[in-house]
């Protein structure tokens, strides 16, 4: 049995789809993929893939036949293989339904307790913690779509759905915090007595309650999951705030410190926040990814022999993590095979930067008109 590494492939049903047309393609019947871990095999050792290469070009399906890739793929299939991403979105979507409850329960309390203990940053913190919840759920319910297949309506699948929830998120988180800076301002000016008690209780339950959250978001690697892992992690620090500024003022009567300290998590959150929003709606936007350099693309194709010239090069991202690209190519050479051998190589070359479906055109120009001076 021979073993190859495959790239390209978004779905399950594609997977079977392309097995069935593969088979067809060699009488022997007996070729499998193994969606899981984005390996072709084929039962007994064929003298000329031809017919099955022509199939995955015709699909825009990478063959990589490297014995090391394909072990190095086993070892890291937790992480890194397609097939066990619904298996993946599934955590995911668990794990954000618990963060949703908790932040919304957490959040009538924080309404409860704040107004008994005349906190503004605990009653500023319930309504960030309420805008949390709904973001979050927001986020659980995009996150849930992102795991469906391809259809005809969206071909390259739904993950951008976890980008739309990214999006919502971080549009929550700095619309609250302005709308806290904004509260916080007059109450530094004229500080009011707060229930320093009772603040220092309910941080340390706040504490715990925002750390299991942080916790289990941090194993996720999404744009969302990174998202929604920050609102509990400055939620976290605002709570330990919180108890130091208690502490405080069981010494002191220093009431300032109060707003104070809603204004400076609001500003945390803004800073942290700002960047990873720019990022999601440069990708939401079909921006050229930034661990992607179009003109050392653009270098690398114009160093083969048979390429005198590319345009029309676009790059993009589908969720932050595979990226996809158009070029159109001149070239003097008019060969079929040779040009089929070209475009093999390099969609190989593209893999390296997590280019996973292209699209490259020929034109024929045997008389160098565009080639590049």
């Amino acid at each position: 049995m021979s073993e190859y590494l495959i790239k390209g492939l978004h779905c399950s049903n594609c997977s079977s789809d392309l097995e069935r047309k593969l088979n067809a393609a060699h009488s022997g019947g007996d070729i499998s993929i193994d969606y899981d871990h984005q390996l072709l095999r084929i039962g007994e050792a064929l003298p000329d893939l031809s017919a099955i290469q022509k199939v995955l070009e015709f699909e825009k399906i990478t063959l990589v036949d490297v014995p090391e890739t394909i072990e190095n793929q086993k070892k890291a299939a937790h992480t890194h293989h397609h097939g066990m991403e619904a298996l993946v979105q599934k955590e995911t979507t668990k794990k954000i339904a618990i963060v949703f409850y908790l932040n919304l329960i957490f959040s009538v309390l924080e309404f409860f307790f704040g107004f008994m203990f005349n906190s503004l940053a605990i009653i500023s913190d319930a309504v960030h913690d309420l805008g949390d919840a709904m973001s979050v759920g927001a986020a659980g319910y995009f996150q849930k779509l992102s795991s469906k297949e391809a259809n005809d309506q969206y071909s390259f699948g739904h993950q951008r759905f976890s980008l739309l929830g990214a999006i919502v998120t971080a549009v929550v988180l700095l619309g609250g915090s302005l709308i806290v800076i904004f509260h916080s301002i007059p109450r530094v000016l004229s500080p009011q007595p707060v229930n320093y008690q009772g603040m220092f209780w309910l941080a340390v339950f706040a504490i715990a309650a925002n750390g299991f959250s942080a916790w289990l978001m941090s194993r996720g690697g999404s744009h969302n999951e990174s998202l929604i892992n920050l609102h509990m992690m400055e939620d976290v620090l605002g709570w330990v705030g919180v108890l130091i500024v208690s502490i405080l003022l069981h010494f002191t009567d220093w009431y300032f410190l109060d707003p104070l300290l809603s204004i400076g998590v609001a500003l945390f959150i803004l800073i942290k926040t700002w960047p990873l929003f720019k990022e999601t709606v440069q990708i939401f936007l079909e921006a050229t990814p930034k661990s992607v350099s179009k003109s050392a693309i653009e270098a690398a194709l114009l160093d083969y022999d048979e390429i005198t010239n590319c345009s029309h090069l676009h790059i993009w991202s589908i969720d932050g993590h595979e990226h996809a690209l158009t070029v159109t190519l001149s070239t003097s050479e008019s060969d079929s095979v040779t040009l089929e051998t070209l475009k093999a190589s390099v969609r190989k070359d593209f893999i390296q930067h997590n280019i996973t479906h292209s699209t490259i055109e020929f034109v024929y120009d045997p008389a160098s008109l565009l080639k590049k001076n």
